[in-house]
């Protein structure tokens, strides 16, 4: 088969032929249609996960797929030949990532059905991106009327995060340069915010002088300063951040909740993600599709970070 593969910590990416592996007991063999890059892709290739756990190499890069079930290991009951599905693939004590042709999955991984009507493409787009965006929108409890400030909403999971915080019924602010403004709007977003005129945080404070009720912080790295955010919430609201940046116990204090948000979906909520996107209620914007040739090259574009949308590999 065809992977892109990387054959040490900071090696640049190249594709290059695997064998392919019959599924052994507990596992799927999953013929990839499409897969779909998110930054975590390159930041375990430069060795984010070097210290937390063993890499096999070369280690197939990529973590979201999806495809169609090609076979099954003994005692493997969930899934069978068929079965249209999708997920994250990546285990990088195994070697095996998702820009490859054909990749192995544990049955009880994180795995789903996906419906007949989704496109690959669309369902390669959703694990990272738009599951990050589903479980902080859960996790901040918003209620009809609550307000909410996503920062950093320009991206995958900003974009995604807007949506399921409209659907709730909560009133959303973006930030947003001026040209994804409209598109922002487009997706439920009821005011946008340009970070480039003035502080976020000052320009919020301005129009909702009596608080808000949660802050989505996409874009405060960890150990960065959240105070400014922080100060916009209400007594009772609640920050979450997905690098790490929330000091829940410093915000306890000030009577909000603070939250670090890592992505860890369950089939329940793989499931109820594709069904979101299967019905229109999730839309997701793909800048750009490319054959898994082209991949590597598509790695090095998506690395300088001003992406609108997501990348998409072909198989």
């Amino acid at each position: 088969m065809k992977a892109v593969v990387i054959t040490g910590f900071g090696a640049e990416p190249r594709l290059t032929d695997l064998p392919v592996t019959q599924p052994g007991p507990g596992e799927v063999l999953v013929r990839l249609h499409a897969a779909a890059l998110n930054p975590f892709d390159w930041k375990v290739a430069d060795g984010a996960l070097k210290h937390a756990v063993e890499h096999e190499f070369p280690l197939v890069m990529g973590s979201d797929g999806a495809g169609v079930v090609e076979g099954i290991g003994a005692g493997v009951t969930r899934f069978r030949p068929g079965d249209t599905v999708y997920g994250q693939f990546m285990s990088v004590q195994h070697g095996r990532g998702s820009y490859a042709e054909y990749v192995l999955a544990p049955e009880d991984g994180k795995l789903a059905r996906t419906p007949d009507s989704l496109p690959f493409p669309v369902a390669a787009a959703l694990p990272t991106a738009s599951m990050t965006a589903y479980q902080a929108i859960e996790t901040a409890r918003l209620d009809t009327g609550h307000v909410i400030l996503v920062n950093g909403a320009s991206g995958g999971v900003g974009q995604s995060a807007v949506q399921f915080a409209a659907l709730q019924g909560a009133r959303v602010l973006a930030t947003a340069a001026p040209d994804i403004a409209g598109h922002l709007r487009d997706l439920g977003a009821h005011e946008t915010i340009d970070f480039h005129a003035a502080p976020t945080a000052q320009q919020v404070l301005a129009a909702y002088p009596d608080g808000i009720d949660a802050v989505l912080d996409l874009i405060t790295p960890h150990g960065g300063d959240t105070d400014s955010l922080a100060g916009l919430l209400k007594p009772g609201g609640i920050l979450v951040s997905t690098n790490g940046a929330a000091d829940p116990d410093a915000l306890a204090a000030r009577e909000i909740r603070g939250v670090n948000l890592s992505n860890n979906p369950s089939r329940a909520e793989l499931e109820a993600l594709a069904d979101l996107a299967a019905a229109g209620k999730l839309r997701v914007t793909i800048d750009a599709e490319v054959p898994l040739a082209d991949a590597p090259a598509a790695v090095t574009r998506a690395r300088t970070g001003h992406s609108r949308g997501k990348t998409v590999i072909l198989l």
